[in-house]
């Protein structure tokens, strides 16, 4: 009998049953997921459709949208550059302290948001490390919407890297070496032959670090000076409402957040799905 004769006959099994499996999965995401929502629902269902209008178009947090949308984009777009180019450094190129440079990009994973807040703070403000050489020449960026986009940037960039980085792992150096060989320039092969391989992946990653963004909280509040109308985050008008006790308003205004965040992640994976049926053909 063949290895895959014998895995289709099912004389063993690493994992349980396709019913246990389902069934283990399906308790985990409502236990995680699905409650949670239903929780933010539940708030919701105390307001009326006037009084949930009236909470998310309220000035001031109409201003936080723009404030953590317009950071967000910055954030995912800058990451979107540099996330690229520190995953073609980590595929394509050999170098001391390489293993220590790729542990690093899941540091923000692994680092208290509050901390890499805390951190950025201290190092952007006036009396800080940077902010003591650069704001002298009138650049500020500690209590700022550009440290907010700062903060958004540091806690998100790991999304770009680990998903472009498998892609071009699987993408052979020999590929545009053949491109350059026959007398495409670096620029050319880059844009004909990389990069159509790599969109996917980099759209994927950028999507996913702005959505991330949107969210963002503890890393934020330490350097962004939180002023109404300018340096205001969502979430930031979704905890001022919790600590008014408003629970209600606190989830009106955090479904927008959600509403966004899914709308964007179904946009991304229904763009995948076409993306890659056209790559193939129309095939599957």
């Amino acid at each position: 009998m063949s290895q895959l004769a014998f895995w289709r006959s099912g004389s063993t099994r690493v994992l349980p049953g396709f019913g246990l499996s389902m069934g283990i999965s399906v308790l985990f995401i409502s236990l995680v997921l699905l409650l949670p929502i239903t929780g933010l629902f539940g708030q919701l269902s105390e307001l009326s459709l006037a009084e949930y209008f009236a909470i998310i178009t309220e000035g001031r947090v109409v201003a936080s949208y723009m404030v953590t949308i317009g950071a967000a984009a910055v954030a995912a777009l800058v990451n979107a550059v540099f996330g690229l180019l520190l995953a073609w450094v980590l595929v394509r190129y050999e170098f001391p302290g390489k293993r220590l440079l790729d542990a690093l990009m899941d540091l923000p994973f692994a680092l208290p948001t509050a901390v890499a807040g805390i951190t950025l703070a201290t190092l952007y403000a006036g009396n800080g490390w940077v902010g003591s050489i650069i704001e002298p020449m009138g650049l500020q960026i500690a209590y700022t919407w550009v440290g907010i986009a700062l903060a958004m940037a540091f806690t998100s960039i790991p999304f770009v890297v680990r998903t472009v980085q498998p892609v071009l792992e699987d993408l052979p150096a020999e590929v545009d070496e053949a491109a350059m060989s026959l007398g495409a320039t670096d620029g050319v092969a880059f844009r004909r032959v990389i990069m159509p391989h790599l969109w996917p992946a980099l759209v994927t990653g950028t999507g996913l670090a702005f959505v991330r963004s949107l969210g963002e909280f503890g890393a934020i509040i330490f350097i962004a000076g939180n002023m109404p109308y300018e340096t205001e985050i969502t979430a930031l008008m979704i905890f001022v409402k919790l600590q008014e006790y408003d629970y209600a308003g606190a989830s009106a205004i955090a479904s927008v957040v959600l509403f966004v965040s899914l709308a964007l992640l179904l946009a991304i994976n229904i763009w995948q799905g076409r993306f890659v049926r056209r790559l193939h053909g129309g095939k599957g």
